[in-house]
């Protein structure tokens, strides 16, 4: 008998282990700051949920593709991306509505968070400005029109149109030169005009950061993500507050369509969008809060984009306007700029 329970015993244990290891949830994210973002966030939803996350990266159009190749079975169960990547997924009905009432942090987001590409396809995770990067002790900049300027000809750096603040600095920078619509056409052939005066069209913040510490390069757009590689140096780098104002972008995340791992990856979710975990992500600088209700300091806020003020007055572009104008822009970039 008491072998019998023992064997039983082992039997039930050796389930529940089994159990555990097959809850598994597949993600796909960006591949910046991962050793940070495993241990503030992956390892302790592990325990809880008591799972494993296969934890996947690389750029968006590798991970878009990737999605859609295996949409008849998934292999990606949920992923974080831009919004303007999230809505194109979604149109090629490649994702799956969200039930907020599985997400009960999801009240406490900003507004903007809630519904950022419609129908309840994704919801926002944290945002990111876009300014002016400036040597302070060299030149002064108050609107976006000063990168076409003569006063940082030949040291001022411009994002290509193909990177995420490509699209962000046309929006300002039309605004700023009084050209409207989205065809940013005016604006386009205004940088081509000038191309000669830019010392590049970066690709990589990270290639940005090298010229600009190497003093080549004394203005340029950034993502406020990228701000730490500048405030930092021993260099006077300064923020911008143009009068045009700022631009910015929202990062989602979003669910695979018929993936069968809906409710773990509702579980994550709330997991991620919680005011603890999202304090700790932002406390950590490795993100900026969709969470409301986080509250850091002064000194921690200064590297994010945080605060209703900041986030309300950001001019972002929509995302439908991004993917229905992109090869438009991409056309004309390559006609005006590159050639």
């Amino acid at each position: 008998m008491k072998y019998l329970l023992a064997l039983s015993a082992a039997l039930c244990l050796t389930t529940v282990g089994a159990q555990a290891a097959d809850k598994k949830l597949t993600i796909s994210v960006y591949s910046f700051a991962q050793d940070a973002f495993k241990k503030a966030l992956y390892d302790p939803f592990e325990k809880i949920c008591d799972c494993e996350l296969v934890v996947e990266t690389g750029n968006s159009v590798e991970r878009m593709a990737k999605i859609e190749a295996n949409a008849a079975n998934p292999v990606v169960d949920m992923a974080v991306m831009s919004s303007h990547d999230a809505l194109a997924l979604a149109r090629k009905g490649l994702l799956q509505p969200l039930d907020v009432s599985k997400i009960p942090s999801y009240g406490d987001l900003y507004k903007s968070a809630q519904d950022p590409i419609g129908d309840k396809m994704a919801v926002g995770y944290g945002f990111y400005a876009t300014s002016i990067v400036y040597r302070s002790d060299l030149v002064t900049i108050d609107s976006w029109a000063d990168l076409l300027s003569d006063k940082v000809k030949g040291r001022v750096a411009l994002p290509n149109i193909t990177g995420t603040q490509g699209p962000l600095t046309l929006h300002m920078l039309g605004k700023a030169l009084g050209h409207e619509g989205l065809d940013f056409a005016n604006t386009i052939d205004a940088i081509g005009e000038k191309k000669d005066d830019i010392v590049t069209f970066y690709g990589r913040s990270s290639q940005l950061a090298q010229l600009m510490l190497q003093e080549e390069v004394i203005a340029a757009p950034v993502g406020r993500f990228a701000w730490s590689r500048f405030s930092g140096a021993n260099l006077p780098f300064k923020w911008a507050e143009p009068k045009e104002g700022q631009t910015g972008g929202m990062n989602v995340m979003l669910m695979t369509k018929g993936n069968g791992n809906e409710e773990l990856a509702y579980q994550f979710m709330e997991y991620w969008l919680s005011k603890e975990t999202q304090t700790r992500i932002a406390e950590l600088k490795l993100d900026s809060p969709a969470n409301s209700k986080v509250v850091v300091s002064d000194e921690i806020a200064e590297s994010l984009t945080y605060g209703a003020d900041l986030i309300n007055s950001l001019n972002m572009l929509d995302p439908g306007a991004i993917i229905d104008n992109r090869d438009a822009w991409v056309g004309r970039w390559n006609e005006k700029v590159v050639n």
